[in-house]
């Protein structure tokens, strides 16, 4: 809990401003783990400052995972971590998954999870991914159920849609509050 905590605490802030000022290398390095693994994103979307608000930055970082090949996206899904592994990942990705207590399964929950998401690569070939900030442990078991039941071409744009939420939710924590604008 003491490196989550110590994440939450010394969670860097930008303003837009500011980010719109940097040169490529600060951007990349300020907006890089937005997604998991993959700072080529943000150092891709710099060229589409400057950015007036959240919304046209999340967009533009949508728009650069939208025009990677099919293998470049697979490999962005691939870069999670599966859900409630007690493995090394992202420190947004730690804090996320605490904030659902993901960190804090009984072990007949960490079974059956563990259980799920072995049954969903099976499947998929990639881990399961879910904005888990929407979520509780209840809903994202019924989430994998459910989820489950897709073909592979659906389950990868759901996939890519949660990852955009994730962004969304990590744009948010790292974008001063005064700075957002609709």
């Amino acid at each position: 809990m003491g490196e989550l905590r110590t994440f939450m605490v010394d969670s860097p802030s930008y303003s837009l401003a500011a980010l719109n000022q940097m040169s490529q290398d600060e951007f990349t390095h300020a907006l890089g783990a937005v997604f998991e693994e993959t700072p080529a994103i943000a150092r891709q979307a710099w060229h589409s400052r400057p950015f007036n608000s959240i919304n046209e930055l999340h967009k533009a970082m949508v728009e650069v995972v939208r025009s990677l090949s099919p293998d470049d996206q697979l490999a962005l899904i691939q870069a999670h971590p599966d859900l409630g592994s007690r493995t090394k990942m992202a420190d947004a990705s730690v804090k996320e998954q605490a904030g659902a207590g993901l960190d804090q399964l009984s072990p007949e929950e960490y079974e059956r999870i563990q259980q799920l998401n072995q049954n969903y690569k099976d499947k998929f070939d990639f881990p399961f991914i879910v904005a888990v900030k929407d979520h509780t442990k209840d809903s994202i078991f019924e989430n994998f159920s459910k989820r489950l039941t897709h073909d592979i071409a659906t389950e990868q744009e759901t996939a890519l849609t949660e990852i955009f939420k994730i962004a969304q939710f990590r744009l948010d924590d790292l974008i001063e509050p005064s700075t957002h604008s609709a």
